[in-house]
């Protein structure tokens, strides 16, 4: 590693990868589909919370789920009725199911009737102009995710947080979709109350082998530490906008480069 600049290597995968290419077979393609916020924000959520296995599948599932959301997902959640709701039985991607889909259909729904975005959920607890911090952030989310009296029980492991020592993979990606701002196409950067130095970078496999081969992490599994550990490596290489490596790392260890 000693023969050549990491951070020179991983800015030319940056710009090779953060370009509009990379929609087209990433989940981030579905709340692309969109232009009302609401809609991005609803199926940005629920393509991050889908996203695993293989990513031909989770794009499937995502588009039945517009389907099932008549092709418009804000005012569904906004407006649907107890009728309505029949729509979405049977809906099932790996461990998350309908149980789980009604619940955060009826989140989403209570969400929206008190604020208009869903970056509000992100900040409870917080005011405008304090140091946010990410760690208290995504476990209050989880809070008041869970908020509405008698949640199924099962649907807690679909939303993480640090207190479980998650690495929150999904979640951060979520974020990085919504805040992260450019002019290359992909992250959409329609909140602004949040930094995008406070990001904490996605931890998945891919990014995980990648990361360790670059000396970028040394825990030795993935979890909240790890994601912190890897952010703080990014962090010397761009201070401002660190979870734009995710890009790099990701794109390396699909490509098999490393």
């Amino acid at each position: 590693m000693a023969d050549f600049d990491i951070k020179e290597f991983l800015d030319g995968k940056v710009n090779a990868f953060n370009r509009p290419a990379f929609i087209q077979n990433d989940p981030i393609c579905i709340p692309h589909s969109f232009t009302n916020q609401q809609d991005i924000e609803i199926m940005g959520f629920f393509a991050a919370i889908l996203a695993w296995g293989q990513r031909k599948t989770i794009i499937n599932k995502c588009d039945e789920l517009i389907q099932r959301f008549d092709g418009a997902p804000a005012q569904f959640i906004r407006e649907h009725s107890d009728a309505d709701l029949k729509n979405l039985l049977g809906f099932k991607h790996r461990t998350f199911n309908d149980t789980d889909l009604l619940y955060f259909v009826a989140f989403l729904r209570m969400h929206y009737h008190k604020f208009d975005s869903l970056e509000d959920a992100f900040l409870i607890g917080s005011q405008y102009g304090e140091d946010f911090n990410i760690e208290r952030s995504l476990n209050e989310f989880k809070a008041y995710f869970f908020s509405l009296p008698d949640h199924p029980i099962r649907t807690k492991k679909h939303i993480s947080s640090p207190l479980q020592k998650s690495s929150c993979k999904r979640l951060n990606m979520f974020l990085r979709w919504m805040v992260r701002t450019d002019d290359c196409g992909v992250d959409f950067g329609i909140w602004k109350r949040i930094s995008p130095s406070d990001l904490i970078c996605p931890c998945d496999v891919h990014v995980e082998r990648v990361a360790r081969r670059f000396g970028l992490i040394t825990a030795d599994k993935i979890n909240w530490k790890t994601a912190l550990e890897l952010t703080a490596s990014l962090k010397t290489f761009d201070s401002i906008d660190p979870v734009k490596y995710d890009f790099a790392l990701f794109g390396i260890g699909v490509e098999g480069e490393v």
